[in-house]
């Protein structure tokens, strides 16, 4: 907006916008959509306020089910048939074929750094796929094989990102290396050929190169013997891509096009936040929605925080600490394609410019309790220590001082100011019913997202001996 509304203008509009949320046309129920009371104007005028109308609208999330109103790659639609077959190409521990030692075959699979009992996370610091065994209760329990040498671990070099809410962002990781358009036009001379990078050039969305990209790198790119050993896997290929000529629809671009395509469903739509939205004012307690008044007006996380995933997309240096031993790793696949030194710079790594370095993309808010881990490096082990760390505008990376977001600044709030954000943040974001994206099982019978011995009995199953 161009000039901030008055008071009286923002509960005007307040007003007609929290009616059209509860027209009985939408909902009849006034169970379901009570009348909003005056801390409802309050928080609306607040995200009006701050992000302007058209900033309200895109809080908003599509309904999962109505695979047209997803964001989505022209190049890559949304079908029924996709969606399905990439729900259960993102759990198949019989895709894990690839793995270095034979204790590894089949025994992960994408979902085992992006489960739902982590909140399409990982639930530990530095996810583990090949060469990771066990689960525990919400992937806490995942440790290093003792057959495999540390040096040919396929584990995650930094924090690994959610696979939720992807869709509301055109580049993926911390860096936003992946994705062909764009952030990324003008970084062609980046994408080097003979790494992931060059997956760039196929000319996909941010998720779409990351899920072709990423079954190569973490050794899950399906063959031959994949198809022969389960033929149900390829009338699913054959139902998703019926437009691929034959010779090319059971390959790995189009297993990662079947899995973003299911990746782009997965969205915390049953959070109390986005069930406010929608005009169920009583989805939210008092302190989350005093929370989220801090959230958009006096600790200012709107100007980054925005959007359906409330990010903006964007990078910004905030002086967090990477992820120890980073900087010792070389460039190689299971690092995309670039050293850990590059890495540690974050988005300036990618793109080679001064004004990047140390910058990481603004993370998505939703269901951060999931997994304890923060920051780009997971190295905050506690959400209230974030909070303070941003509300103080500290800096905890010397190198990374002259890079500072200018978006990047302390803030006053009262002590309870900040345990109403800590509680809106918590559990105002926090949608309880992931595993509704999660299989009932997988074509191949297999356990997952895990099948090693011991994750197998975690999972349940096995039993124990």
């Amino acid at each position: 907006m161009s000039q901030k509304l008055s008071l009286s203008a923002l509960m005007t509009v307040a007003l007609a916008l929290i009616a059209a949320v509860t027209l009985p046309s939408c909902n009849p129920s006034n169970a379901i959509n009570p009348e909003p009371v005056d801390k409802d104007f309050q928080l609306l005028a607040t995200i009006i306020d701050a992000l302007g109308q058209q900033g309200y609208a895109n809080l908003h999330m599509p309904d999962p089910h109505y695979l047209d109103q997803i964001p989505q790659d022209p190049a890559n639609p949304l079908t029924a048939d996709k969606v399905n077959l990439g729900r259960m190409l993102f759990h198949e521990t019989a895709l894990g074929m690839d793995a270095v030692e034979e204790s590894g075959m089949g025994t992960y699979s994408c979902a085992s750094c992006h489960h739902a009992a982590a909140g399409f996370q990982a639930g530990v610091q530095q996810g583990l796929g090949d060469g990771g065994v066990g689960f525990g209760v919400r992937g806490e329990g995942r440790v290093i094989s003792p057959d495999y040498d540390p040096a040919t671990i396929d584990r995650q070099p930094m924090r690994t990102p959610t696979a939720m809410n992807g869709a509301f962002t055109p580049v993926v990781l911390w860096n936003g290396q992946f994705g062909a358009y764009g952030p990324n036009v003008g970084t062609e001379a980046n994408w080097t050929e003979g790494t992931p990078l060059a997956v760039n050039y196929l000319g996909y969305a941010g998720m779409e190169t990351q899920a072709i990209a990423g079954l190569t790198v973490h050794r899950m790119a399906p063959d031959a013997e994949f198809f022969d050993h389960m033929p149900q896997y390829v009338a699913m290929f054959d139902a998703a891509f019926p437009d691929f000529p034959e010779e090319e629809r059971y390959s790995v671009e189009t297993a990662g096009l079947a899995i973003a395509a299911y990746e782009r469903t997965i969205m915390s739509t049953e959070a109390p936040f986005q069930k406010w939205l929608r005009g169920e004012h009583h989805a939210m307690t008092q302190q989350q929605k005093d929370g989220a008044m801090v959230f958009f007006g006096a600790a200012k996380c709107g100007t980054c925080h925005n959007g359906p995933g409330l990010t903006d997309g964007g990078f910004h240096a905030l002086g967090m600490p990477d992820m120890p031993g980073i900087a010792d790793l070389d460039a190689g696949v299971d690092t995309y394609g670039l050293s850990g030194t590059d890495l540690a710079l974050g988005r300036g790594g990618f793109t080679g410019q001064d004004g990047d370095k140390h910058a990481f993309k603004t993370p998505q808010l939703y269901n951060l309790k999931d997994s304890p881990f923060y920051g780009h490096g997971g190295t905050f082990y506690n959400l209230k220590d974030v909070i303070s760390y941003k509300v103080d505008g500290e800096c905890a990376k010397p190198e990374a001082q002259s890079f500072l977001s200018a978006d990047y600044q302390a803030v006053e709030l009262t002590e309870k100011q900040e345990q109403d954000l800590f509680m809106f943040l918590a559990d105002g974001l926090y949608d309880a019913s992931l595993d509704r994206y999660v299989p009932g099982s997988i074509p191949s019978g297999n356990c997952f997202p895990n099948a090693d011995p011991q994750s197998s009995v975690d999972l349940g199953c096995q039993e124990p001996g």
